[in-house]
């Protein structure tokens, strides 16, 4: 033993067994395993006696105990016009879908720990909240020459989702940072 509990190898038949477990097409796994869909067919048709080591054998583990994992790393299917990615460095920490007409948001969070979240322990946030937020993530409205740093980015006026989209949040000293998408 290796000092874990986990195989040294898998086949191709527990690869394929785990998969289907779990509802996957061949191309949704590889999505998931990060690897090639010809990776995952190559794998399935290894003979039962092939050894496959790696990484792979380590998620396999991991997928027989949380069958519900994939899921939990899903991205949801879009609510609204406006998806905004709060991220730390290239980690997803929430995803916010807003209805800026209606003033809704969806808000999933992906990471369990708050000071990682977008709203941290607010896990229904408000549209004000949601506003707050975005202010959060830019420069202050009472800037010394707002006017200036405006210009500089093309923006005729203070509006914080307009200032996102230029400077994506980023702050100085922080590693979190905001992708918007809009449909």
């Amino acid at each position: 033993m290796n000092g874990y509990v986990i195989p040294e190898y898998t086949t191709g038949a527990e690869i394929k067994a785990v998969r289907q477990s779990l509802g996957m097409t061949q191309k949704q796994f590889a999505l998931f395993c990060s690897c090639s869909k010809p990776t995952v067919e190559r794998w399935e048709s290894q003979k039962e006696d092939k050894k496959i080591t790696g990484p792979i054998v380590s998620l396999l583990e991991v997928l027989k105990r949380q069958k519900n994992l994939p899921v939990d790393f899903e991205i949801p299917h879009k609510s609204f016009k406006l998806r905004l990615y709060y991220m730390h460095n290239d980690t997803v920490c929430s995803i916010i879908d807003v209805d800026e007409f209606n003033r809704i948001i969806k808000l999933y969070n992906y990471m369990n720990q708050p000071m990682f979240r977008a709203f941290g322990n607010n896990i229904n946030p408000s549209f004000e909240d949601y506003e707050e937020f975005l202010e959060s993530r830019c420069f202050p409205r009472t800037r010394d020459k707002l006017k200036l740093e405006l210009n500089r980015l093309g923006i005729p006026f203070y509006d914080p989702i307009l200032i996102i989209e230029k400077t994506e949040g980023r702050m100085a000293d922080d590693d979190f940072w905001v992708k918007i998408e809009r449909v």
